[in-house]
This record gives C-alpha cells, sequence and structure tokens, in this order.
C-alpha cells in the first residue's frame, strides 16, 4: 500500500515507522474474519482493515474527526489480525501510533479526558494498593458495576514466598496493579517454580510494563517505563549483585510480556537505551515458556488434583502478541488435569484488552458473555487464563472459579 506522507508528518519517526508498516499492507481484508470489534459491529471502519485506511489518511494529511478517534478506541489491540495477516503487517504497532497522532489532533470530551488519566496515574500509582483495600473492606455495598472491578481480598497464602536458593535464577516481574488486585499470583508462580528447583528474583524498582500507558495514547510515559524498569533490572542481567546473574526475566501477565519483549523495538531510538532494551527484550520470557522445566521438576510430585476439570482460556497477548499455542494445555494435562478449551471462536478475545473493559463496558461484556459460553459447557471446575485482565473481567460474569493456570498447579502442590 502506498503512502505519501503529508508535510507534517514527514521526516518524522513516527510518521517512517507507519509508513514502513503500511507499505506491507495489501489490503486483502482476511483480518475482517478474526477481528472481534467487526464480527460484533459489523462496521468497516471497526476492522483492522478499516482502520488501517483511517490512518492513511491522516498521514497523508486528510481531518481527523472524534468519529475517527472512535473507531480507533474501539480497537482491542488483541492482535488476532497479526495472527491472520499473510503479509506480516505490524497492526498494533501501527494502531499505537494512529492513536498518539489522532489524539494530538482531536480534543477528547472532558470526562473521558478525565477517565483516561485517570486510568494512567492511578493504576501505576503506589495508593493503588491501599485505595483498593478500601475498597475490598466496603465491597459488599459496592454497586455491582462497581463490585465486579474489586477483586476478594488474597488468601494466606500470597504472602508466602518461597526462601530456598538455587543455582538457577529468574527475575520476575512483579507489574502494576497485580501486586494488590492478585498477590497471589506472584507467590504462587515464586512456589512452583522453587519446587522445580528454580530461585525467582524480583527488584522492587520496577513497576508497570509500560503497555497501560502506550496504550493509552501516552507513548512517552510508556517508554520512561520501560527505561525505568531495565534500569531496575540490569544489575541482575548483569549479574553486578551478590545474587548473581538471572538466565531470564519471566513475565507471569502475558500483556506485560508482549511489552517488554518489545521493548527492544521500542527503544531502538534511543542511543543510551538501545542495547540494554535489545539485550532485555532477548531474555524475556513468558512463564508458559518455562513450562518444560516445571513439568519435569514436578512429575510425579503433585497431590490429588482438587481441580482436575480445567478449562483454559489463552489470552490474545499469548496466542497472537507472543505467538505462543498450545503450551499451556499441552503441559497441564502431562500433569494430570483434564483441559479443556472453548468449543469455538478460541482466538476471540475476551474483551478485557488491559482498560479496554472499562473504557468499552458494554463490547467488553458482549465479548466475556460469548467467551464463557464457549468455555463452561463441559462444566470445569476452575477456569484457567494467564493474564490478570482477562481472569478479572471473566470471573465478572461467572461464579466458576478464574485463575491463573499457575495457581492452579501450585494448588496441587503438597504441603
Amino acid at each position: 500500500m502506498q503512502t505519501h506522507l503529508a508535510p507534517e508528518f514527514q521526516g518524522t519517526r513516527e510518521g517512517q515507522e507507519a509508513e514502513a508498516i503500511l507499505r506491507k499492507c495489501v489490503h486483502c481484508g482476511f483480518c475482517t474474519a478474526t477481528c472481534p470489534t467487526y464480527q460484533l459491529l459489523g462496521d468497516e471502519l471497526d476492522s483492522p482493515r478499516g482502520r488501517i485506511y483511517l490512518i492513511k489518511q491522516m498521514l497523508e494529511g486528510a481531518p481527523v474527526t472524534r468519529r475517527t478517534q472512535l473507531h480507533l478506541d474501539r480497537c482491542l489491540t488483541c492482535l488476532s489480525c497479526e495472527t491472520t495477516c499473510p503479509s506480516g503487517v505490524k497492526y498494533g504497532q501501527l494502531v499505537d501510533i494512529g492513536r498518539q497522532l489522532i489524539d494530538q489532533r482531536v480534543a477528547r470530551p472532558a470526562a473521558e479526558k478525565t477517565l483516561r488519566w485517570a486510568l494512567k496515574a492511578g493504576l501505576t500509582s503506589p495508593l493503588f494498593g491501599p485505595a483498593l483495600k478500601v475498597g475490598q473492606a466496603v465491597r459488599g455495598l459496592l454497586p455491582e458495576s462497581l463490585k465486579h472491578k474489586v477483586p476478594a481480598a488474597g488468601g494466606a497464602r500470597a504472602s508466602q514466598w518461597p526462601t530456598r536458593e538455587h543455582p538457577r535464577k529468574v527475575l520476575m516481574l512483579l507489574g502494576c496493579v497485580q501486586p494488590a488486585m492478585m498477590p497471589n499470583i506472584n507467590s504462587a508462580t515464586a512456589r512452583v517454580l522453587d519446587a522445580a528447583g528454580i530461585q525467582t528474583l524480583v527488584a522492587d524498582e520496577a513497576g508497570c510494563c509500560g503497555a497501560l500507558r502506550t496504550h493509552l495514547g501516552d507513548v512517552e510515559g510508556g517508554l520512561a517505563d520501560a527505561r525505568r524498569n531495565i534500569d531496575a533490572w540490569w544489575p541482575l542481567v548483569e549479574g553486578l549483585t551478590s545474587a548473581g546473574r538471572v538466565e531470564a526475566i519471566v513475565v507471569n501477565a502475558s500483556g506485560c510480556g508482549v511489552s517488554v519483549k518489545e521493548y527492544g523495538h521500542a527503544l531502538a531510538h534511543d542511543a543510551a537505551y538501545a542495547a540494554k532494551a535489545r539485550r532485555v527484550s532477548e531474555l524475556a520470557r513468558d512463564l508458559s515458556e518455562l513450562l518444560p522445566d516445571i513439568t519435569s521438576g514436578l512429575e510425579g510430585r503433585l497431590g490429588e488434583l482438587a481441580m482436575r476439570r480445567v478449562a483454559y482460556h489463552p489470552p490474545c497477548t499469548l496466542q497472537h502478541g507472543q505467538q505462543l499455542r498450545g503450551g499451556v494445555e499441552k503441559h497441564l494435562a502431562e500433569l494430570g488435569f483434564e483441559v479443556s478449551l472453548a468449543k469455538s471462536e478460541g482466538h476471540f478475545c475476551c474483551g478485557s484488552a488491559g482498560t479496554y473493559s472499562v473504557l468499552q463496558p458494554s463490547l467488553a461484556t458482549q465479548l466475556r458473555d460469548r467467551k464463557l459460553a464457549n468455555l463452561e459447557p463441559g462444566q470445569p471446575q476452575a477456569i484457567a487464563s494467564a493474564n490478570i485482565g482477562c481472569i478479572q473481567h471473566l470471573q465478572s460474569g461467572t461464579t466458576t472459579p478464574v485463575k491463573h493456570w499457575i495457581e492452579v498447579l501450585d494448588e496441587a502442590l503438597p504441603g
């Protein structure tokens, strides 16, 4: 697809990156078949192909309006279209550029602007944890719509962190909201890895991976998050502390995994961080990529499986963003679990998509209900996923327990 950049975009990094991505697009339309918003709304402009045209028109100097902004806002950034695309178009990178540039040209209504600011500032703030504790204390008094956003307080095991040392060491990203909302995911990860002979280290100075700000149009804020994390991790990457050198940076929230694996690309233009960012991305591993080691370490050691029947939902950020498919269900089955997948639309997003369920609640709820309808016919004892957003969002629509798959494994450990 040929693009003739308007003068204001010529020579800019954003313009050049967008032009290179657009050049690969052949406008075939395969992406429309796997786009959740197009399937729900039936509007070409709510498909990847339509949004690509809107971004192309803007880059060529056409006026952009609030309607253009709305169509880009409705995109889940689930990247299902990238899995389908025969030309390898990096749609996710393109839509992030498009959102950033449109937000510079189209003013948002005050209420919407305030909500987006609150999400960026609030979810990454050190005050988020204390505020959540207050919400959990009065959870029973909250309206249903808000109660779904406030998970129940974690149990006692959430604070149980293993203390053994192992020759094999990994560094784990704790995340921004996960330590407060679902702390047991991180401690369960450390316990399972410990049982498999791998020690989990953390860098307290690290925080949000940057995806939250980036997908809300604050690209510079997202890059600042990435630089902070790289600085926090670098001593352990290089083995400059008494803890030694880590073999991998493990991420148990698949959305954060996509972001960290993109640090090398995102900071390629930054001379001070390009090499470090590339190294960090090379070391980044989704937790599921350690499953061969976990499975061999736990084989024959699990106790009675209280939740044997598990329906597994692979997040978009795992199956599309990181192109990791089949590993979780395969290894859980090898350990004795009866694992089922969605009976159809397995590639579809559940509607969580970071802050999407807050910003686009109607579409998000429709997608959630479709996903649950495809996961629950086998009457699973638990639904498992690999991203905190998916877990929280799916749990808001079902009484079946929804957990991270690492928690399912952790609960099967003896003692």
